[in-house]
């Protein structure tokens, strides 16, 4: 007998790339104007960064995921908060690289009664100088990559490699790129917000910018636009949508992260792309009933009772 087969298989370890932030949020009543102030209903500290946040919702959804990118000094109160909170996820931690004497992002998040978030980040410029661990160190049991596009710089080499080697490279695009960017060719699926999409190829129709788009890369390519759905383009270059599922949103900070989680995971478990889509749509939907950034990312089993009813008992308590 071969126990080999009978031993439980481990998830796919999905490595994150990007800088971890500490998000200081505020509940307000609205965005204060300028040289005001608001009072703040409620206040909460929390890790985040696109990367983090996907790596939490990929463990909340049953898989492994690592985090890789530049953090501050090791002995500064954000790097020891962060890890502590990664360290409860079960995010696997041993590919931060902390850059002396420089500072962890911190960002002071805005949350007002619709659950929409305003956003004020620091970053260190000398984080980007970081230089990753090799090649075969990271991409050892990865089953894919998350990026997020403002880690061009020093993330693209890696990307192509895991390219190379038939990893998929899953890049989360919230910024403008360049039509020369590295990433459009060193990657394998290139999932924009409406806005950057619509920037990035200069055209103001998410359509005709992701048909713009498919002349220059072979990745699949995706727009996310909130409540309104996913539009994407199939194998044969058609225009489809995927609806987004109706919820009583409370918090989106976080939400678009947990999609891009949620997706790579879906890739890495083989599912059909309009499946994996759907299934990053219920985790990003269920995460925005409830506070708390991606601390707030649901489970499988909300997901999966989500995608088999249309609406989870979640939901319904919070649109209550």
């Amino acid at each position: 007998m071969n126990f080999q087969d009978k031993a439980p298989k481990l998830p796919p370890r999905i490595l994150c790339i990007g800088m971890p932030v500490r998000d200081l949020t505020f509940h307000t009543p609205g965005v204060p104007g300028r040289g005001s102030k608001e009072n703040a209903t409620a206040f909460d500290e929390i890790c985040g960064g696109n990367a983090l946040n996907g790596a939490i919702g990929i463990v909340r959804l049953g898989g492994r995921a690592s985090i890789c990118g530049p953090m501050g000094d090791a002995n500064e109160a954000s790097s020891r908060f962060i890890f502590d909170q990664m360290a409860r996820e079960g995010i696997e931690t041993k590919h931060l690289i902390h850059m002396p004497d420089l500072v962890t992002p911190i960002s002071a998040v805005m949350i007002d009664p619709s659950g929409e978030r305003t956003i004020v980040t620091f970053r260190d410029p000398k984080l980007w100088h970081v230089k990753l661990p090799d090649f075969d160190t990271l991409l050892d049991d990865c089953a894919a990559i998350l990026t997020e596009s403002r880690c061009a710089e020093f993330c693209t080499e890696l990307c192509a490699e895991a390219v190379r080697r038939g990893i998929p490279v899953i890049v989360d695009v919230d910024r403008a790129m360049s039509l020369r960017e590295g990433l459009l060719n060193a990657s394998t699926h290139l999932v924009f917000s409406s806005e950057p999409l619509q920037e990035t190829a200069d055209v103001s129709d998410d359509a005709q910018a992701l048909k713009k788009i498919a002349k220059l890369t072979p990745s699949f390519l995706a727009g996310t636009r909130g409540p309104r759905g996913t539009i994407w383009l199939d194998e044969n270059g058609g225009i489809q949508e995927t609806p987004a599922f109706p919820v009583h949103t409370v918090d989106t900070l976080g939400a678009g992260d947990v999609f891009h989680g949620a997706f790579a995971l879906a890739i890495t478990e083989k599912q059909e792309l309009r499946q994996a889509l759907r299934f990053a749509s219920a985790a990003a939907a269920l995460k925005c009933t409830r506070f708390g950034g991606a601390f707030a990312a649901p489970q499988r089993t909300e997901v999966e009772e989500l995608l088999s009813h249309g609406q989870s008992a979640a939901a319904v308590r919070a649109g209550q």
